[in-house]
């Protein structure tokens, strides 16, 4: 006889409490959770830090960019109004003015100003820059894989113990100089944080988040095995939970057909004839611009646990690997009289969230594969977006253009190879996407 199945609520719950009771009451001084795309991160770095000041703790928190302290700030004071917390920021960044209707945050420039609150949150970059304090016995890193190791290095003396809380799949670290140097080191600065974390305490306990909230059953399954082969996770929701409809009937076109299959399936492939192009391909610009006006146009609307409502511009996004292309993008769109939609890069689309997404693909038209444009995580970050449907328009032969240009990367002694590669995750996501294919001669 078997048990009785555990439902995504229930894993993810479990999970948590693990996570909580580590963080809480276990002995090490570290401990790291992997997040996959939607999975709660957010809420769980609230949860947590709810938790830590009802055990009658102070605790900083450290998140990799201004919005995203922000946006943790606003839901920290939502979750809980009468929390004293501190928005600690720079004196030419000031917090984003949402934060004005919180009277519990108490903003300054100044670490000492702050030194009452029980949560103290700030960039990385900021933290780096506070010296003379008590330092806190708690803290909290978000977005510890998009960390720097150098930058870890800076903070690590203001606290004692600390969560690691991020996304293994998601772009690495950013650095505008080269780092070969130190490449198979320990202390590689360029390295993510949590990597360098774990290269020198091996014994810090590691948990993940089993479960997505934000991908449907239909994209869950296609970004774990491609994306997150050794940490799997499931989608919070079956078949059929989610339902995107149109009001409209199809008029028969390309973007139309497309975006019909994707209401019915989750994906779309708009394939346009092969060919060499710029990296601002008009045509494909183009594509891209006209399905999401016809996205408007035929009335979408989105059904799921959530209720039922319209898909508006503002619950669309379009994602490309480069900012002239969405640029490019931008003034498509303008020329069809669209406005409100969010059209960025993967590494600024990164940690957001949107009904449907509009994906130019990294590899269409171009003439070789770079290191680039194959990097698994952003190709990760554009098809795990959207919560009920997304679009990727691509010109033929990426598949072919994989095949002639195989991985040439150096291996180094000491580097933790990244596994799937771009060329294994890319062929994987292309092979599923050949599935829902629409072929358009626009």
């Amino acid at each position: 006889m078997t048990g009785a199945r555990t439902s995504p609520a229930e894993a993810a719950a479990a999970a948590t409490e693990k996570i909580l009771y580590d963080t809480l009451y276990g002995a090490a001084r570290g401990v790291v959770v992997d997040s996959p795309p939607g999975a709660g991160k957010s809420t769980l770095v609230v949860r947590a830090a709810q938790e830590l000041v009802a055990a009658g703790e102070s605790l900083m928190v450290v998140a990799q960019t201004n919005a995203q302290v922000d946006d943790l700030a606003d839901r920290l004071a939502t979750a809980d109004p009468e929390l004293p917390i501190g928005r600690l920021h720079g004196s030419d960044s000031p917090p984003d003015p949402v934060l004005d209707r919180h009277p519990g945050i108490l903003k300054s420039a100044k670490a000492a100003d702050l030194a009452q609150q029980k949560v103290v949150i700030a960039t990385a970059a900021k933290w780096a820059f506070v010296k003379g304090v008590e330092p806190w016995r708690h803290a909290i890193v978000d977005e510890a894989y998009q960390m720097r190791s150098d930058a870890l290095l800076q903070v690590a003396g203001l606290f004692e113990r600390a969560l690691f809380v991020g996304d293994p799949g998601q772009l690495d670290p950013f650095s505008v100089v080269g780092a070969e140097q130190w490449a198979g080191l320990s202390y590689d600065p360029s390295a993510s944080a949590v990597v360098t974390l774990l290269a020198h305490n091996p014994g810090l306990p590691q948990h993940r988040l089993p479960v997505s909230w934000r991908l449907p059953a239909s994209a869950a399954p296609l970004v774990s095995e491609a994306f997150y082969p050794y940490t799997p996770f499931t989608s919070g929701t079956d078949h059929g939970d989610r339902r995107l409809s149109f009001g409209v009937r199809s008029d028969g076109t390309g973007p139309d057909r497309v975006l019909d299959e994707a209401a019915a399936s989750g994906w779309g492939l708009l394939e346009l004839p092969a060919r060499r192009t710029p990296r601002t391909d008009p045509e494909a610009v183009r594509a891209v611009a006209q399905v999401v006006r016809r996205l408007l146009d035929r009335g979408a609307v989105a059904g799921s646990e959530r209720g039922t409502a319209p898909v508006t511009a503002d619950r669309v996004a379009v994602g490309t690997a480069h900012r002239d292309q969405a640029a490019a993008v931008r003034s498509a769109l303008a020329a069809l009289g669209v406005t409100g939609v969010a059209v960025d890069t993967a590494n600024r689309l990164q940690g957001r969230e949107f009904d449907v997404t509009v994906v130019l693909h990294p590899l269409s038209g171009r003439p070789d594969a770079t290191a680039f444009h194959l990097e698994t995580g952003r190709l990760c970050v554009l098809a795990s977006r959207h919560r009920h449907a997304c679009v990727v328009v691509c010109r033929a032969g990426v598949a072919e253009l994989l095949d002639e240009h195989p991985s040439t990367e150096p291996v180094r002694l000491g580097v933790t190879v990244k596994f799937p590669d771009g060329w294994e995750a890319n062929h994987a996501v292309l092979a599923h996407l050949a599935e829902h294919r629409v072929p358009w001669r626009p």
